[in-house]
């Protein structure tokens, strides 16, 4: 079996995906969530699928002993990052070379970085006018947005897309490609 674990900051659309995706397979399970936000709505997301939940804050997070034994806990293939704002700190990285993925909602290089999530990422292709726009699943490295790109999908951007245009159109390539990129990097496809 291997165990995925699921980091995540917000609504968790994408971390419930992930748990529906994976419900029945025999190789996949998703061993836990691990959020830094106690009040989000993902942690309500996973009672369904009796995903346990770790909230944690920075100064556990920053510590490495101590967050290195809550995950290793659950002997991880795969760190999963859905939604999940923080940097991830140098000791995870270098404990989980390769192991760690994000997706982005943008087609990096372009719209990434500190602070460049969600509505914000979409208001800036929105005001370049950019004439594409998509997703980018890559791995995890020690800065924001930068691994090496697993893949990436993408949408012509109308002249007349709205904000709401434009999430409707990353949420469908979220839904439908992050399971099976993680599929892959697992060797499970």
């Amino acid at each position: 079996m291997k165990n995925i674990i699921i980091f995540a900051s917000g609504s968790g659309t994408n971390a419930q995906n992930i748990c529906e995706q994976f419900a029945d397979n025999p190789n996949i399970k998703v061993a836990a969530l691990f959020c830094n936000n106690p009040n989000a709505m993902v942690i309500e997301r996973m009672k369904p699928f009796n995903v346990p939940v770790h909230t944690f804050n920075r100064e556990t997070f920053k510590n490495e002993q101590e967050f290195s034994a809550l995950l290793n806990q659950y002997n991880p293939s795969l760190l999963v990052l859905a939604g999940f704002l923080w940097l991830i700190p140098e000791y995870l990285v270098r404990q989980y070379p390769n192991k760690i993925i994000n997706i982005h909602p943008a087609l990096l290089p372009k719209f990434g970085g500190k602070g460049m999530y969600g509505h914000h990422v979409h208001e800036a292709v929105l005001a370049t006018k950019e004439k594409e726009h998509g997703i980018t699943i890559h791995f995890v490295n020690e800065k924001y947005d930068d691994g090496a790109v697993i893949f990436q999908a993408k949408f012509d951007v109308k002249p007349t897309f709205t904000l709401t245009d434009i999430q409707s159109y990353i949420s469908i390539l979220e839904m439908r490609h992050y399971p099976e990129a993680i599929k892959r990097v697992l060797g499970e496809h």
